[in-house]
């Protein structure tokens, strides 16, 4: 069972995400803001963080900047789960150096699928 954590500041959002999550098996831990997924990252083991970029204390783009300059957080894979979605956004997430981008609002009946999508092609 691989082990997310879910950094979402919006709490119906993240309720739903952490639902969906549990439903298709996944362990989920959950933060609020760039800070709480920083010390998270820091002390406890995940294979994947999906982070919002819009968050409060430290938004989802300085929380990936500061776990790339760690040589202990820069393998960790993050997805970006925003509502970014502009054109060029995806983009920008992926050379930002996220390996993923899901769109908000999620999408209930692929959610989970497009995480383990993702799970599965780091395992390639």
């Amino acid at each position: 069972m691989a082990r997310i954590l879910l950094v979402e500041d919006v709490e119906d959002n993240r309720d739903l995400a952490r639902e969906l999550l549990e439903e298709a098996g996944f362990e989920v831990v959950e933060a609020v803001n760039g800070l709480e997924a920083l010390d998270l990252v820091k002390s406890e083991a995940f294979d994947m963080v999906l982070l919002d970029l819009s968050l409060p204390l430290v938004d989802g783009w300085e929380t990936l900047r500061q776990m790339r300059a760690s040589a202990d957080l820069a393998k960790i894979p993050v997805v970006a789960v925003t509502a970014h979605v502009m054109a060029g956004d995806r983009e920008r997430v992926l050379e930002a150096g996220f390996i993923g981008y899901i769109p908000k609002p999620i999408s209930v009946g692929t959610f989970a699928q497009e995480v383990r999508a993702y799970l599965a092609a780091l395992k390639r």
